[in-house]
């Protein structure tokens, strides 16, 4: 019936619900631009604010559910555009709008949920440089999580057989797109680390929208990377697609047969590096021998021959021993000399007591030249010794004592210092400690030692 038609009397209850139902039925589903303002997280988990404009304000409520579906969070000031339906708030009676999805104005959902998480692991600081490490040189397996049918893995496996083609792989295939696909991919980051059988982790997929590299985006799978102890390279999308999982890896490759190729080097080259280095060692290793042969002919060059310098010490021997006989002839005759002018001075001082006075200066003077002729002659012995002694420790007969033997030409007598110079058949006169024996060349080996 008209309830306008006469008069009746409304509870505001019913009033109330009357209004609700004709806004309800109006306005079931519309999409509202403006500015969030009184925004309010309780502990419900649904969401309260209120869009503004110039002119207007409306009262928003979001639910948990649709909370939970955000790929953003809402902040005071945010130019929204939100769809949903008008209904009334009974205890306040105030109409509302009961928003089921948001987006900001004038950029998508997903791309203000990537700035935004984006700024705050930033501040977390789970992009630092100091926290990332390096990759192994040389890898002994490559794990991959990636879905096992996409072109990914395929990319992947192909570019690391051209590579390296005994390098192992262990794939872990996850789901990369669509509802619970981040959270696979975290727990298979876990599970390679807990099992610990790789060096290097890939992960990643080919190219897409945003919405369908959007696992790479999640914040579980951020976290998962961060905590990994493998070094991970992210691979995910094309070289201009950027997600969050590439600014927490260790390393970002710009697509996912860019990060095969990232992973190690190629067999060609690791080849071409030892050749490289070997060549380099080699040339090191002459050089070096090089320098110890001329510093081993110098040193060759500068020892005499043991002959000639027994030759020079037998020389300096008997010029010593010429000189001390020398001096003590000096010695003695100037001594005879002086005795001989005593004793004419003695016949010409008769006197007893002048007598006997020379005479005892004369037995003085005669123990003196006795103890400088015994002291000089000490010296000239123990002199003669130590030269002898020089000479025994430098003579040849000493090395051929200890089991050597000094070849020579049994035509000119030369001696032989190189094998090279020799020739099978030709005679030899080896000289040892005890006699001399006579060979013929059998065999010869020549060489550097």
């Amino acid at each position: 019936m008209d309830i306008f038609s006469e008069k009746t009397i409304l509870t505001v209850s019913r009033l109330t619900a009357l209004l609700r139902g004709v806004l309800e039925e109006n306005f079931e589903q519309l999409w509202v631009q403006g500015e969030v303002s009184n925004l309010s997280y309780p502990s419900s988990g649904h969401c309260y604010f209120t869009l503004k404009d110039v002119g207007a304000q409306l009262r928003c409520v979001m639910f948990k559910g649709a909370v939970k579906n955000l790929k953003f969070r809402l902040t005071d000031g945010m130019a929204l555009i939100a769809r949903g339906r008008i209904s009334v708030y009974d205890q306040r009676g105030e109409y509302q709008l009961i928003c089921e999805y948001a987006e900001p104005a004038g950029i998508g959902a997903l791309q203000t949920a990537f700035v935004q998480l984006k700024e705050k692991l930033a501040q977390e600081g789970l992009f630092a440089e100091a926290h990332k490490v390096s990759m192994p040189r040389f890898p002994r397996k490559i794990g991959v999580i990636t879905s096992p049918t996409g072109a990914a893995i395929h990319d992947i496996i192909n570019v690391l057989k051209r590579r390296f083609a005994s390098l192992a792989v262990l794939l872990y295939p996850v789901r990369v797109q669509g509802e619970g696909s981040a959270l696979e991919i975290a727990r298979a980051i876990d599970e390679m680390n807990r099992i610990a059988e790789v060096d290097v982790l890939i992960i990643g997929r080919g190219g897409g929208s945003l919405e369908d590299l959007w696992a790479f985006n999640e914040e579980v799978v951020a976290r998962a990377l961060y905590r990994s102890k493998i070094p991970i390279i992210s691979a995910v999308g094309h070289e201009t697609d950027w997600t969050i999982s590439d600014f927490v890896a260790d390393l970002r490759a710009p697509t996912p047969s860019a990060a095969a190729e990232m992973v190690i080097a190629s067999a060609d080259e690791l080849r071409g590096q030892i050749e490289m280095l070997s060549h380099r060692l080699r040339k090191s290793v002459e050089n070096l021998l090089a320098a110890h042969d001329g510093r081993i002919e110098g040193l060759r060059r500068a020892l005499h021959d043991p002959r000639t310098m027994l030759g020079h010490l037998a020389q300096r021997l008997d010029d010593l021993t010429g000189r001390l006989e020398t001096g003590l002839g000096v010695a003695v005759s100037r001594r005879r000399d002086r005795f001989e002018r005593l004793q004419d001075s003695l016949q010409h001082n008769v006197p007893k007591v002048r007598i006997i006075d020379l005479r005892q200066r004369i037995a003085l003077l005669s123990e003196r030249a006795e103890h400088l002729l015994s002291q000089r002659l000490e010296a000239t012995r123990q002199r003669f010794g130590d030269n002898a002694a020089r000479l025994e420790v430098l003579s040849p007969l000493k090395t051929l004592a200890r089991g050597y033997a000094i070849a020579t030409r049994s035509g000119d007598g030369r001696i032989v210092t190189d094998a090279a110079s020799l020739a099978i058949g030709e005679l030899l006169l080896l000289r040892l400690f005890q006699g001399e024996a006579g060979c013929r060349i059998e065999a010869l080996e020549t060489g550097k030692t």
